[in-house]
């Protein structure tokens, strides 16, 4: 495999790492029909976890199957393919090598009251990510979350032998809790915030949420309005959460949230390249939608990216 100028500058910004974690980074964004252009979009598939079997799956119901979300992601090009433990491994030997992986180590469900903390449950390890020939974990935080703490704190253990074993790690930040409000999940300063606490805990790739242009905290919004940082247009709110990701010595990727249409989901992918973030990472977007349909909506989205359309 060889990596082209793009890839070796990106790699170049994580000094200090080990040269497995490099040949893994290396790996996903060289794969795939975006290979060697610094960009990236990953299916992530943890969705049954989160929202139950039907919710995630019936819109399309060959999604029940593991194996048909393993071949989406080859046939569709993609950059990797994110799941838990479980879907993993029910297609890990026939699958072996045709595309990078990445172990969703935790994860949460919607079967518990309201009243638990905002936290996951770790399902997999470090050594489960080896076993499967993964070129990454995943791992979900809650900043806003009264067990945050807890969950920053297992990701550091995590991550240090992630590293120390040549694995890659991709944060996923998403806040939520009882310090944030429903409309402050996606606000611009938290976003911001979350993103930039994912690279403070030493994500290799940070996934966050596209924001709006409100502003959850009076402190925060007394800084935005004073240094009249612009956040009107999306690929500005973009910009400023690459801008907090290192001034974009990280990748980071955008999540693509639930089913919307097809317009919208170009229109997102336009603005995360405007702004200057690495990709996307969309799962119910193009797992939802019929075979045929996810991968013509794939293959215009790699367009995009590539400055195609």
């Amino acid at each position: 495999m060889r990596t082209s100028r793009k890839v070796q500058k990106i790699l170049a910004n994580y000094e200090g790492e080990t040269p497995g974690v490099k040949a893994n980074l290396a790996r996903m964004l060289s794969e795939g029909k975006l290979g060697g252009t610094g960009k990236m979009i990953i299916l992530p598939v943890d969705q049954g976890f989160e929202h139950g079997p039907a919710r995630s799956f019936a819109p399309n119901a060959e999604g029940y199957d593991p194996h048909y979300h393993y071949q989406l992601a080859i046939d569709a090009g993609m950059s990797a393919y994110a799941a838990p433990l479980g879907p993993l491994e029910a297609g890990a030997d026939t699958y072996a090598g045709q595309i990078p992986t990445i172990l969703k180590v935790n994860s949460a469900n919607s079967l518990m009251s309201d009243t638990a903390g905002k936290n996951q449950a770790i399902t997999a390890s470090v050594d489960d990510a080896l076993r499967l020939g993964c070129s990454a974990i995943g791992f979900t935080i809650y900043p806003g979350s009264d067990m945050a703490l807890d969950m920053f704190e297992e990701i550091v253990e995590m991550r240090k032998e992630a590293a120390a074993k040549g694995v890659a790690t991709v944060i996923w930040s998403y806040p939520r809790g009882e310090a944030i409000t429903k409309e402050g999940e996606t606000a611009i300063d938290v976003s911001a915030y979350a993103a930039h606490v994912a690279a403070l805990l030493g994500a290799h790739i940070i996934k966050i949420k596209l924001s709006t242009d409100h502003i959850m905290q009076p402190e925060a919004k007394k800084v935005y309005d004073a240094q009249q940082i612009p956040i009107a247009e999306l690929a500005d709110r973009v910009r400023h959460c690459v801008q907090a990701s290192f001034a974009g010595r990280r990748i980071i990727v955008f999540s693509g949230g639930a089913a919307k249409g097809e317009d919208a989901v170009y229109d997102d992918a336009r603005a995360i390249l405007a702004g200057g973030g690495n990709g996307s990472i969309i799962g119910r977007n193009s797992f939802q939608r019929s075979r045929e349909d996810a991968l013509a909506m794939l293959g215009k989205l790699v367009n995009i990216y590539k400055g195609n359309e």
